[in-house]
């Protein structure tokens, strides 16, 4: 299938450039191929449970990018096992005494039912208390959660895009925040919008900034080459031990993936 259409304009002439999306399947393993007017092949392994993805030349045929795949499958196995073995959250039941994390801390949940309006409180930096109407359910406690969440998340991006924007010389026309199962942040440069994930909340704060910092480095180089990563080590030098600690931190349980 035609995937994504890219479109940009050198003097009168248009250039229009096509991906084709397709699934393969090799050695009960499902791999998705982007063909894309480009040269080498790029071969990814993706969190959170090791989806394989390879990008190819338009050119290349099923049988050369099975062969390629082929040689890859130890590499790709360690991966795939190396994702699928880390620790996942299990299901919040938003009940006094769980564990939650928020900004790189673990805290204990206090459940308090009151006939007030529902509000979130950090007490000794240990405890959550979560102050609900009595006979809440679980979705309902759930979505007031994730609307905390997403606040908190805007005040720490708020001055994190302020404060990077003035470091490295770039604009962007805005930021949002979304849950998203397989990427902690994505660029539109065309558009310079920046996605930010919600669970990056859970985070430490510097996890949250190296993401910024690596989405706004998209507006200067957007494909992840020599040149971007010169811009990471002279904008962020320690953005590598970041970049481990967030592959390496516990991912959020997500129903069906």
């Amino acid at each position: 299938m035609k995937d994504k259409f890219f479109t940009n304009i050198f003097g009168n002439k248009k250039v229009t450039k096509e991906v084709i999306k397709s699934e393969i399947r090799i050695n009960n393993l499902d791999v998705t191929v982007l063909k894309k007017d480009i040269k080498n092949l790029h071969l990814n392994v993706l969190p959170p449970d090791g989806r394989v993805r390879v990008s190819v030349p338009k050119r290349l045929n099923e049988d050369n990018i099975r062969l390629f795949v082929i040689s890859k499958l130890p590499w790709i196995r360690k991966h795939i096992e190396h994702f699928q073995s880390q620790p996942r959250e299990t299901p919040r039941e938003y009940i006094t005494g769980e564990s939650h994390y928020f900004k790189g801390a673990r805290y204990i949940l206090n459940l308090i039912e009151y006939d007030g309006k529902h509000k979130i409180e950090i007490r000794n930096m240990k405890y959550i208390d979560f102050y609900v109407k009595k006979n809440m359910n679980r979705e309902q406690k759930e979505r007031i959660f994730l609307r905390w969440h997403r606040k908190e998340l805007e005040k720490e991006l708020l001055n994190i895009f302020i404060e990077w924007q003035n470091i490295m010389g770039v604009v962007i026309k805005e930021w949002r925040i979304k849950r998203m199962k397989t990427k902690w942040g994505t660029c539109n440069t065309k558009a310079k919008r920046i996605w930010i994930n919600l669970e990056l909340i859970k985070k430490p704060v510097y996890c949250i900034e190296y993401i910024v910092v690596h989405e706004l480095v998209h507006l200067l180089e957007n494909n992840h080459n020599k040149r971007f990563y010169g811009y990471m080590d002279k904008f962020m030098p320690q953005w590598k031990s970041y970049k481990k600690e967030l592959n390496e931190s516990v991912l959020r349980y997500y129903a069906g993936i």
